[in-house]
């Protein structure tokens, strides 16, 4: 054989063997996708449950302050003029009954 075909013939061993590792690589992908997917599954499987509306208590306050001073003039135009508008809100919440999985 000439070194031209020689040559040509390595360059060709290089492309199929690239070819070999980027076919393991997409085939390698979708199990280590899978992997990750347990994983994640697993350890939102092991916090267990956060909230639920129906074990909550809560005691609220709500105060609201508002001034305000309504104007009708001749015309039949009203003005409102607000001079205060606050609102405070006071409390507790107590959650009660979860269980663990």
């Amino acid at each position: 054989m000439s070194k031209r075909n020689l040559r040509g013939q390595s360059t060709l061993e290089y492309v199929i063997l690239a070819g070999f590792v980027v076919a393991a690589l997409i085939a390698m992908g979708v199990y280590m996708k899978r992997g990750f997917q347990g994983r994640l599954r697993e350890s939102t499987d092991q916090v267990g449950q956060q909230y639920s509306a129906e074990h909550t208590t809560s005691t609220y306050t709500t105060r609201t302050d508002v001034a305000q001073t309504e104007t009708l003039n001749a015309s039949g135009i009203t003005t409102t003029n607000i001079t205060k508008n606050t609102q405070s809100r006071t409390g507790s919440e107590k959650v009660e009954g979860l269980s663990a999985k």
